[in-house]
């Protein structure tokens, strides 16, 4: 049963197929339903609604998260009873699975509900759900974990330059627009928004140095800011060429691999 159950959780057979369309389905509702929610004519045109559909939404994720918890030593990854589980337990995916429903437990624990206002917020995570269903997503995982390292060095040169920028431009401005530029923090805000070239317009150096600095720092964060797409773009392009070679090529006249013998 165990090992039944796994396999249609994967996706395995018709059935598989049909659970995981029908959770797609589910998940993508239940986003709906959350940014439904948020405007107040709607909420409370069909309150009873969005609590019935919560409900039930709950209650199929719930069932959903302890039977991939309870299967998932069919996995050889995770094959040894309880610590294997407790290992799939703090995995990525199970995580966002369990963010996904905490949030409508938590009254039923006594939580103080200035708290739950901030962790219902969780329940967007259930977009994440997707990605276990399309392997399309999946794509995005993969690349994102073979890029790590480089994504995180990209990541680290852009703290050190905001910070270093920051630095620079509140001992320039600070003299001359005090409540601009009052704190290292408060300026980082102007920081991040030259380095991204986005430049809101709402704090800006007025000084000559300040002015030739802001300029240099956003000329560099183009190319700063442009580094991890690069990343990300490369990564895409040698995951999909992997694949593309991985995929058996068929021909088109007697319809078999190309690559065997017959050919």
């Amino acid at each position: 049963m165990k090992k039944y159950v796994y396999e249609v959780l994967s996706g395995a057979g018709a059935l598989g197929r049909t659970v995981n369309v029908m959770l797609i389905v589910l998940i993508s509702t239940n986003v709906i339903a959350i940014v439904l929610e948020s405007e107040a004519e709607i909420r409370n045109a069909y309150e009873h609604f969005f609590n019935e559909f919560e409900v039930f939404s709950v209650a199929v994720f719930s069932v959903e998260y302890v039977l991939r918890l309870w299967t998932a030593n069919e996995n050889p990854a995770y094959r040894k009873p309880f610590t294997g589980n407790l290992r799939y337990a703090v995995q990525p995916l199970p995580i966002i699975d369990l963010l996904a429903i905490v949030p409508f437990y938590l009254p039923f624990l006594g939580v103080d509900l200035r708290l739950l206002r901030i962790l219902r917020v969780l329940r967007i995570f259930r977009i994440f759900k997707i990605v276990r269903y399309v392997k399309a997503l999946a794509l995005i995982t993969t690349v994102l974990k073979d890029r790590k390292e480089e994504l995180t060095v990209s990541t680290i040169l852009m703290f050190f330059m905001l910070l270093i920028t920051s630095t620079f431009m509140y001992y320039i401005e600070n003299d001359a627009q005090p409540e601009q530029f009052s704190s290292i923090l408060k300026t980082m805000w102007w920081g991040i928004a030259t380095l991204t070239t986005v430049g809101y317009g709402d704090v800006y150096p007025v000084t000559g140095l300040g002015k030739f600095l802001g300029g240099m720092i956003a000329i560099i964060g183009v190319g700063l800011f442009a580094l991890p797409a690069g990343l990300l773009a490369s990564g895409f392009s040698e995951e999909l060429s992997k694949r593309a070679k991985k995929k058996p090529q068929i021909c088109p006249h007697c319809g078999k691999e190309i690559g065997t013998e017959h050919h």
